[in-house]
């Protein structure tokens, strides 16, 4: 099975006394660090990272409780928060010597990158979110039929216990599920991908939950927070969603506006895994955003 991208170097960073994380770095040049999504790994970025390496320095970690990364056990809200998360990004940047780098992120890791952004905006040069909202702004808009498209986010979001039992019953089920219904080209998760996923999320159950438990509780606080504070991402943010805004009844780049000062805001007509359905058009639109 695929495990690495072809021409990374890979090292164990550690973020916290007992939790390494598994990165792949490669490249050289102006650092970017990209973020992966659910249910997935580092290894969705494999087509961007290694066009990207071109002229940059690229790093690509596993999120904690994800991949190869640690697992640590859920302690309380705050294990899994965005805002850990977002703080082992900025560790793991570090310990490879760059004190400033842009950050793109999918999915769950687009979530970790928005609260890196507004967390460490000294660090953070350029953030780009591939198809997800704000935490608070998502549950805001999730209602009456229309949430049905997220009941994942619901299931996990319960207290510990039922959710880990019924996920793990049925772990290759319900993960693989996610990678077809949101894929609108199937051929872009090749098997042996594919295998990879399942596996490393069958293996990270309670860790997965928790990090969907914390988005549930302690992230909307944080955002709750900022936005009484009136705090917004101050870097050139892009951002890139599929056309489902219309869909579900709201305009997603105004929600975007409450958050940033410089916005870029693009549709795709890729699926969700649209850093492995169109990749070129990803790597297009990122060199886009590092020219700002």
């Amino acid at each position: 099975m695929a495990t690495t991208i072809p021409g990374f170097d890979y090292q164990r960073i550690a973020v916290e006394e007992d939790v390494l994380l598994h990165v792949g770095v490669g490249g050289s040049g102006s650092p970017i660090v990209l973020l992966h999504g659910f249910p997935q790994t580092h290894l969705m970025w494999r087509h961007v990272a290694a066009d990207l390496a071109a002229d940059h320095t690229v790093i690509c970690p596993d999120l904690r409780g994800y991949g190869a990364s640690d697992k640590p056990a859920e302690r309380d809200g705050g294990t899994y928060s965005k805002r850990t998360m977002a703080a082992d990004v900025v560790t793991v940047a570090r310990e490879l010597g760059q004190e400033r780098f842009a950050l793109a992120g999918h999915d769950r890791g687009a979530l970790v990158a928005i609260r890196a952004g507004l967390d460490h905006p000294d660090t953070i040069t350029h953030l780009a979110s591939l198809d997800v909202l704000p935490t608070l702004d998502m549950w805001d808009i999730l209602h009456g039929a229309n949430a049905a498209v997220a009941f994942h986010l619901y299931l996990m979001a319960q207290p510990p216990g039922l959710p880990e039992q019924m996920i793990s019953a049925s772990a290759d089920a319900f993960f693989g599920y996610f990678l077809d219904a949101w894929a609108r080209d199937p051929e872009a998760i090749p098997a042996d991908v594919r295998a990879e996923y399942l596996s490393a999320s069958r293996e990270a159950v309670p860790s997965i939950v928790a990090d969907y438990r914390a988005s549930a509780g302690i992230d909307i606080h944080h955002d709750r927070a900022d936005r009484a504070a009136g705090n917004r991402l101050v870097m050139p943010v892009t951002v890139v969603q599929q056309d489902w805004g219309t869909t579900l009844g709201f305009d997603a780049a105004a929600l975007w506006r409450a958050w940033t000062t410089d916005l870029e805001h693009h549709t795709t007509s890729a699926g969700h895994f649209m850093a492995e359905e169109a990749p070129a058009e990803i790597v297009r639109i990122l060199r886009g955003m590092l020219a700002r």
